[in-house]
């Protein structure tokens, strides 16, 4: 396990100049591992926490309260596999969302995995929509502020109103750079016996 950030490296991150929500945006799409995803004909892309229709923007955690130029800094870059199997969801977090100085909370960490599983399981549903039933989460290193994450679900098994899932959160480094491993994850997702189509 990597050590945590030494106290000059905190005082360095905690007083960086403020990256731009547009130089966020630009490393981002100029990545190797976004131009990957794009051209595989396997995966869509799309940008659902920007798109929350306005009478549920705010109810939404992902979509509006964490998102900030300290926090989620621009809203996720989702790739959702055609065959329903696995997603990817990328983004930026900054120093608002830290439980000590530079290093991100686990329970915001706990929450990223959360919405990634949901977003690649509930269409799968019957009804298209369900809930966590059991969400299990080894941190394996600690996610420092002013990263960019990747996050990815990847259904292992479905049984009528169930799905279980495998995720894990890893870092989005420089082109080159080996990614870190921060969290691993398995969970259930149920769809409620009382859900109807409206």
């Amino acid at each position: 396990m990597s050590a945590r950030p030494t106290m000059p490296q905190v005082r360095q991150l905690l007083h960086s100049p403020q990256v731009t929500t547009k130089a966020i945006d630009a490393f981002i799409n100029n990545h190797s591992a976004i131009s990957t995803l794009r051209q595989s004909p396997k995966f869509t892309e799309s940008r659902p926490h920007s798109k929350v229709p306005g009478m549920l923007r705010t109810q939404s955690l992902l979509a509006v309260t964490l998102v900030g130029s300290q926090k989620i800094s621009v809203p996720p870059y989702v790739f959702n596999e055609d065959n329903g199997k696995s997603l990817v969801m990328i983004m930026h977090l900054g120093s608002d969302v830290c439980s000590h100085p530079g290093i991100i909370h686990g329970g915001l960490l706990a929450t990223v995995l959360d919405e990634t599983i949901a977003w690649c399981c509930f269409p799968r549903l019957p009804q298209k929509v369900g809930v966590t039933a059991s969400l299990k989460i080894d941190y394996r290193n600690p996610a420092v502020a002013h990263s960019y994450v990747v996050s990815k679900a990847e259904i292992t098994k479905r049984e009528g109103r169930k799905v279980w899932l495998d995720g894990r959160i890893e870092t989005l480094e420089a082109d080159g750079v080996e990614p870190k491993l921060i969290a691993e994850a398995k969970a259930l997702c149920i769809e409620p016996k009382q859900v109807t189509v409206s």
